[in-house]
């Protein structure tokens, strides 16, 4: 069985015990769904169909990339559906002999008005639209990675940690003055290493522009790790999967601003130490959010993230009460703790976290780095 076969069965079992005679999923613009690509290898533009007589169809929109890089029982054409979803499911179920009556499930991210015609054009069957679904269902799935895509998290973390160390070499050398060389430097040196490019848009923000979690635009010609805080935040994807590491320059920072950085630093210790199988997620970003509080600071975000396909995935790592997720083998997430200040700047610690059955593996080097 290989390992796309493994992820199917997954969701063939599910079908089975909801009754689902067929179920569609759907990457295409606007309604995008890297389950796709985990389920077939295909890398995007497609509707997929899974049959509960455990056999699957892929409708690429380019079908010779789908040839090149595809898995699947079947591969059609868009075009022989006339670049309709609704056509291509009718036709799926007619390929899987899908009896009148059935349950036919389409992706959660479909309006209102698009269920409307689909309920229309498949009158025959017992069309489902809802939350707990497939696409849900498969997201939590996908929040446990296999043995292969931890191969590609530790390679892909490999290469990021050359960047940051080439990063720190040369903002120390002066090669790096703003935020553009910095981000364009990322994206030129990931894909000279085999990476497909950035998993994201690179943020770099100066000293003028850290204090946003998020700086916008995502960088500019504005200088950077000049005197102050600059915050540089950016991911690899390699063979679809991206790393998130986040990166401050601190350059002669003032008493606050190291004050900053101290507690950053301590909350991102605090978190760790805290990572075990069966911790409750929740528990470890609650710890954090009562680091700074003690200092009457407060971080306007989650704690971390789950990775993969997607830079944000499955578990959560937020103080939420509706929060349930719980640490094990196989996850891989970030922790990233924080602190903004409209007058100080900002500074953020992000590194990927890998759990092992010894427990957690730190697979990225990201640190603050004092000038």
């Amino acid at each position: 069985m290989n390992l796309y076969e493994k992820r199917l069965s997954n969701i063939y079992d599910w079908m089975a015990r909801e009754g689902i005679a067929l179920v569609m999923f759907e990457d295409t613009e606007g309604r995008r769904d890297k389950t796709i690509r985990w389920l077939t290898g295909q890398p995007g533009d497609a509707l997929f169909f899974l049959s509960l007589e455990r056999k699957c169809m892929l409708v690429p929109w380019d079908i010779n990339l789908a040839n090149a890089y595809a898995t699947a029982d079947i591969i059609r054409s868009y075009g022989e559906y006339n670049r309709v979803p609704r056509k291509a499911i009718l036709g799926a179920a007619k390929k899987f002999n899908t009896p009148p009556g059935s349950k036919i499930e389409i992706p959660p991210s479909t309006s209102y008005p698009a269920f409307l015609g689909y309920v229309g054009d498949l009158n025959d069957y017992d069309i489902i639209c809802r939350e707990r679904c497939a696409v849900s269902k498969a997201q939590k799935f996908r929040a446990v990675k296999d043995e292969e895509e931890i191969k590609i998290y530790r390679k892909a973390a490999d290469i990021t940690n050359l960047l940051i160390n080439l990063l720190e070499k040369n903002v120390r050398s002066g090669k790096i003055k703003t935020e553009a060389d910095a981000a364009l430097l990322i994206e030129v040196e990931a894909r000279r290493r085999g990476c497909e490019g950035t998993g994201f848009e690179t943020l770099a923000a100066g000293p003028e522009r850290s204090y946003g979690i998020h700086a916008f635009p995502g960088y500019t010609r504005a200088a950077f790790a000049g005197q102050g805080l600059s915050i540089l935040d950016f991911g690899l994807r390699l063979a679809g999967y991206t790393t998130d590491v986040t990166l401050t320059f601190a350059r002669d920072p003032s008493a606050p601003q190291e004050k900053l950085l101290s507690l950053t630093e301590k909350a991102y210790t605090l978190a760790l130490g805290m990572v075990r199988n069966g911790t409750a997620a929740r528990d470890i970003a609650a710890a954090v959010d009562g680091h700074f509080a003690k200092s009457k600071k407060a971080m306007p975000h989650a704690l971390g993230h789950g990775i993969g396909l997607e830079e944000h995935e499955y578990p959560s790592l937020g103080n939420r009460a509706d929060n349930t997720w719980t640490l094990e083998p196989g996850m891989v997430f970030t922790l990233e703790p924080g602190l903004y200040d409209s007058v100080y700047g900002g500074c953020r610690l992000e590194n990927d976290i890998l759990m092992t059955d010894a427990g957690p593996e730190v697979l990225t080097e990201a640190r603050i780095i004092r000038l």
